[in-house]
């Protein structure tokens, strides 16, 4: 299911602090810039599917800043896909920009700066996904960047009715189909991106890009398995172990601690997702995988820079007690903060 943070349940004065935490948490930190803080609305519904985080935000005239300031506090580094569901929205980033309206998209590189401007109220669908992922390598990503895809044309008129229907069922989807549905849309996007940079096609279904993201789905729908080590990865995709660590020392990691850092982000969120508020530190780490609460705390620490209840206690400072209230069903599509 979604959940749903929204400005209205607050008192005014406090709903422009409100909002510019609750999107730096819920995507990589910000420098927001409110056109009206005492006046300002805003509410985002998210949903995990498979690695992809789908949010539908609704605001008033505001402008997002990702700095370099930003950039160097963060772990790991995203792509970000933006499509006005209503209302009109700027992309800035790469010295490009991109004028986006209902049906158009377009993405951008959270690990580089850029902008994201609102100039009246808008409600818009956002994609956020480890850049892993995506089959297509950073350097050609950087291309296309900030770079306007219609969705009335082309591949843009495919992929579009695709997100806004991903929008109206976010509730209506199930786990299983979570985990394969976020597969069938990277491809669709590895597709889409593929022919604006005039290439002939996607990696191959044998290519080892093909083959790491089966593996990485595979891994992120199995992370709070105890027994998945690099051993039961390679057998689910029916390749060698060795071919399996060979794999990943082509993208300057290990399996393992591919397992681990995403083990770690899931507990990070789970910190500090109200609904998670009355389990312990320990019960957090254990349904990731991390029996041991001393070795867990020690890992939390080196990579996040405080511990594990540190960084609950901060957050929860940050976004108020009321925050635990703000969590809730998702309205219909298309339900709008009314609170003034």
């Amino acid at each position: 299911m979604s959940s749903l943070l929204r400005t209205a349940d607050l008192p005014a004065r406090e709903r422009a602090d409100f909002w510019r935490s609750s999107i730096s948490e819920a995507f990589v930190p910000l420098d927001m810039t409110l056109a009206q803080d005492d006046t300002f609305r805003g509410q985002i519904r998210t949903r995990n599917l498979g690695v992809m985080l789908v949010s539908d935000v609704a605001a008033d005239a505001h402008k997002a800043e990702r700095t370099r300031r930003l950039i160097a506090r963060s772990e790991t580094d995203y792509y970000k896909l933006s499509m006005p569901l209503q209302g009109y929205c700027l992309v800035m980033q790469d010295g490009r920009e991109a004028p986006l309206t209902p049906g158009d998209l377009a993405v951008y590189d959270t690990g580089r700066p850029y902008t994201v401007a609102f100039d009246n109220t808008c409600r818009m669908l956002v994609l956020m996904f480890p850049q892993r992922f995506l089959r297509l390598r950073r350097e050609e990503m950087h291309q296309v960047t900030a770079n306007r895809v219609s969705g009335r044309q082309g591949l843009g008129a495919l992929v579009s009715p695709l997100l806004m229907n991903l929008v109206t069922k976010m509730d209506e989807i199930g786990e299983n189909q979570s985990l394969q549905l976020a597969d069938n849309i990277l491809d669709l996007l590895t597709t889409l991106f593929s022919e604006r940079l005039g290439k002939h096609g996607a990696p191959p279904p044998s290519s080892p890009q093909t083959l790491l993201l089966r593996i990485r789905t595979f891994i992120e729908a199995h992370l709070d398995d105890g027994n998945l080590t690099p051993d039961t990865v390679a057998a689910a995709v029916h390749i060698s172990t060795g071919y399996l660590h060979k794999l990943f020392r082509m993208e300057g990691t290990t399996v393992s601690r591919f397992i681990r850092e995403r083990r770690l982000e899931h507990c990070r969120r789970d910190l500090v997702d109200p609904e998670q508020w009355s389990l312990s530190v320990s019960t957090v780490a254990a349904h990731w995988g991390f029996v041991d609460a001393a070795h867990f705390s020690r890992l939390f620490k080196a990579t996040y820079g405080v511990s594990p209840r540190e960084y609950r206690l901060t957050r929860d400072a940050h976004g108020g007690v009321a925050v635990s209230a703000l969590v809730e069903s998702a309205p219909q599509a298309g339900q709008r903060d009314a609170a003034t």
